[in-house]
Parts: C-alpha cells; structure tokens; sequence
C-alpha cells in the first residue's frame, strides 16, 4: 500500500514539474457552481490523494479515506457512503476524483456529465498549454526541423501560410493588463498566437491574409499601440519582422522583430512603431563590431569626435541631411543667407576633409554618425 502512495505522489509531482495539470481551481469551482445551479445536485472534485480542489459540499474532508480507497480500486465509478464517486481520467492517467451527492440514477446522470465536462476541460486546456509551449520554443529555435512539422500537425496548425511576428515591449515587467488588452484585440484571431518568453515583451504570432501586405502590418501595429495607450495606459513599442511562408520561418521573423526593436531604439528613438524592413543601414551598422566601430571613427575623424561640434554644426549637418543635400532649402529652413550655409559646410570639410554636397562623402559622414551613436549606446547598455 505505502509503495502505491509513492508512486501516486510521484506521479503526481511528474505532472506539475511538467505543468500539464492546468485547470486552475477556480475554473473547476465556476463548472461545479455552474452545473449546480443546474441541477440542484452538490458536487465535489478532488485531487488523487484526496484533496478537494472545489467542492459545493460541506465537510468534504470526511471523505478523504473512501477517496483515497476509490482511487487504488480498479472501479471507474462506485456508490459509497451516500455518494457516487468517479474517476476523471486525461489519456489513461487518472487527474481527479468526482463526487455527486445522492444514489439515485439522476444523481449518477449528473456525475458522468460533471465528469464528462472536466474532461473535456482537461482536453482543452491541455491542447492550449501545447500550443503555447509548441510556439514559444519555435520561437526560441528549441526544435528540430522534423519535430516542427510533427508537433504542428499533432496540434492541427497550419504550416504553409504566411505569418509576421510582432514584439510589444512595456514599460514594466510583468504588465499583465497590456498582455490581457492584447489577448482581448485579437481574441477573434484563432489562429494567431500571444505568448512571452521574457517579463517584459508579448510577443504576437500573426497569421498573414494572402490580400494583406506591409502596410496592414504597420496598421496593426498602430492599433496595438494605441489600444495599449488608451486601455491598459501603457506606453509600449511594437517591432515587427518580415512575413515568412512557412512556420519553420517564423523564429526568423521573431529574431527581426528584436532586432528592429533594439535597432530602433539607437537610431529611430522618435518613433514607437518599427518595422525590421525600415531599417536600413541602421541594421548593418547595429551589427558590427566594436573594435572594427572604433577603428573606422579613427580614421574618418582621427582624435576628435562628433561630440567635439558645436550645436550650430550639428543642426546645420542634420538639416543638411533631412533635406537630401539641397543647399538653397536647407538654408531656407534654417533662416540663414545661403552663402552663410556654404561657408558652414566649407569650415566643416576643412576639419573632416569631407565635403558634404559631395554625395560619396555625405554617405560617409552620415554613417560616422550613424556608428558613433551605436557605439554610445552600447558603452551606456554595458554600464
């Protein structure tokens, strides 16, 4: 007997080390209440050691011991002590014990429909938390390419259709409002997938309409942003990668949604939606080295910096560039005479030895700029 106990504490522990046991007890007390409310009959579910989890019956820890006897029995239902008890099983291995008060058929009727439900709940949930755990490690590049398509077809996921994935960064860990708010936007979406692998991001796997393009990727991403802003009042950024046609893809699109996200915070700070595909040159430079950084800054610059210019310089180049090297604009916008513009760039290439109305040394320059920054931003990261 003592064996048997061992082996069903176990058991037990196997599966929620495994966290396959994942009807919360507030879900069996509202399908007990619920069913109750019904049919005027009270019912008890307990765990196989004989705990009860929810119950509408009073004084159910008296019943412990004939739970206890029920589960090493070899009967699936019994009629003990005034009670019709019942086994709920999930693939072969008993999860709970069901109790029904009364002896009657009707009673019996109701405990094989109680049973019925939670086993059903079982499937359900089971086949969530599956899919959940199937895309999180797809995601994080857990799987063998084989087991990709043997899960997904075991679980009944499509996969060969298009789909983007979108990553929304909150402002605080754990933010469990801006996670529900998401779920609720897209609750409709059955087979889109909202998960986390970290505190701080939802991570949203979108399937992609074949008349859809990057433009409603960037329209839902403004809906996100604003249904976050205006619900949950909290202020996020939403990345989003490329559409890919297969789900083995998929962790791709995920990898470029980070990096859009952390590339858009270095070079693009103003904006609260990034797309990997707008990235541009930002993209290559976030993923050089840094000695190799240092070493091109020391020779487009020698021993100064871009930090060494004064603001007046700083917002002429930058002018200069927003308006794609027109001189006659730039200095337009910047109320000044044009000849003051020309003696600002001349003093420039006189200290850079690069002249900025020259296209070749405009791209140079702007990527110096571009590669200072990165390399601010890491050295503050790394503090």
């Amino acid at each position: 007997m003592g064996k048997v106990i061992l082996e069903r504490h176990t058991a037990k522990n196997v599966r929620r080390n495994g966290d396959i046991d994942m009807i919360s007890n507030q879900v069996l007390q509202t399908t007990i209440d619920g069913l109750k409310n019904i049919t005027r009959i009270d019912i008890c579910v307990m765990d196989i050691e004989g705990k009860a989890l929810a119950t509408t019956i009073n004084n159910i820890e008296e019943y412990e011991e004939a739970v206890m006897a029920f589960v090493d029995s070899p009967a699936d239902s019994q009629v003990l002590q005034g009670y019709q008890f019942f086994k709920v099983f999930d693939e072969h291995q008993l999860e709970y014990v069901l109790l029904a008060k009364g002896d009657s058929d009707d009673v019996y009727m109701v405990g094989k429909l109680a049973a019925f439900q939670i086993r059903n709940l079982l499937v359900a949930y089971k086949e969530r938390y599956d899919k959940d755990n199937f895309i999180k490690n797809l995601l994080l590049d857990n799987l063998l390419l084989v087991d990709i398509y043997n899960r997904a077809k075991k679980l009944h996921i499509e996969t060969s259709v298009k789909r983007v994935v979108f990553l929304i960064e909150t402002k605080n860990e754990k933010d469990v409002s801006a996670l529900e708010t998401v779920k609720g936007l897209f609750a409709g979406k059955k087979k889109d997938f909202i998960t986390q692998v970290d505190e701080k991001n939802i991570i949203l796997v979108r399937e992609v309409a074949e008349n859809e393009s990057y433009e409603d990727m960037e329209k839902t991403a403004k809906v996100i942003l604003d249904m976050l802003n205006t619900e949950a009042m909290t202020m996020v950024h939403v990345a989003y990668g490329t559409i890919v046609q297969e789900i083995k893809d998929v962790s791709r699109s995920y990898k470029e949604a980070k990096m859009a996200l952390d590339v858009g915070k270095i070079f693009y700070s103003d904006r609260n939606v990034i797309a990997y595909s707008s990235l541009g040159i930002g993209r290559l430079i976030y993923q050089l080295p840094m000695p190799l950084c240092k070493m091109f800054i020391k020779e487009i610059f020698g021993s100064k910096s871009p930090d060494d210019f004064d603001e007046e310089t700083i917002a002429t180049i930058n002018k200069f560039f927003e308006n794609s090297l027109n001189v006659s604009e730039t200095s337009r916008q910047l109320y000044i005479h044009r000849n003051t513009l020309v003696y600002r760039l001349d003093k420039l290439q006189k200290s850079t030895n690069l002249d900025l109305r020259v296209f070749d040394d405009a791209i140079t320059f702007k990527i110096a700029l571009m590669v200072v920054k990165y390399m601010k931003y890491m050295e503050n990261f790394e503090y």
